[in-house]
């Protein structure tokens, strides 16, 4: 499974990718609005740091100021992925766009057949948001793995993106459910190595090697 960062905190992104663990990185105008930065600023900025994919995200709401945008997004750098949201408008501007040959990541999908109707659009990947699901007590998983089912069936080729990701845990079980890629906070990677039996061990030997007296270096 890849892995993106869900920032527009150049820093962040940057040490994650000196790491190995950044396969691309996904924005939208909340995480834009905490940067503090312009919106094209700072993706040519990020776009520098990965080689993979990089979501910036329109604002219009309608399919020609969509398409419009997401082409001056696009103009940005080669791997940008122009975000449009999940509407009959925003499935427009995806055929469009991915007819211009861009990436096209179409985000805000809360259904199976909202996915199924952005793989028949084009889409190069689909965001379907976990944790916004589960704040209402649906099982966000269960539709990754509904979306998997379904463009396995059929052979498209839209990569699921799961999105809105909460927790360590979410991303192994999306990663269990066969998502393509998972996008989470900086945070939210740096916690799957953490696990109290870790923790623990680390104590003790620390403990015993004090005891030796001893010293490496």
């Amino acid at each position: 499974m890849k892995f993106f960062v869900d920032t527009a905190d150049v820093a962040a992104i940057a040490e994650l990718n000196d790491l190995g663990m950044v396969d691309g990185v996904t924005t939208n105008p909340s995480l834009i609005l905490k940067s503090g930065r312009d919106i094209l600023e700072v993706t040519r900025e990020i776009c520098g740091i990965v080689s993979g994919p990089v979501s910036a995200e329109v604002v219009a709401m309608d399919a020609q100021s969509m398409i419009a945008e997401g082409r001056k997004l696009a103009a940005i750098a080669p791997n940008i992925a122009v975000k449009v949201p999940l509407t009959w408008d925003g499935l427009k501007a995806c055929k469009v766009l991915t007819g211009d040959g861009f990436m096209v990541n179409v985000t805000l999908c809360f259904s199976a057949n909202q996915a199924l109707l952005a793989a028949k659009a084009g889409a190069t990947f689909i965001s379907p948001f976990i944790g916004r699901l589960d704040d209402i007590n649906l099982d966000g998983m269960e539709l990754i793995g509904d979306i998997r089912t379904i463009y396995d069936n059929y052979d498209f080729r839209t990569q699921i993106l799961a999105a809105s990701i909460r927790s360590a845990n979410h991303m192994k079980d999306a990663a269990l459910m066969g998502a393509d890629v998972a996008t989470a906070p900086p945070a939210v990677i740096k916690a799957m190595a953490n696990h109290v039996l870790t923790d623990k061990g680390l104590e003790q030997f620390n403990a015993d090697w004090a005891k030796t007296g001893q010293k490496i270096l």
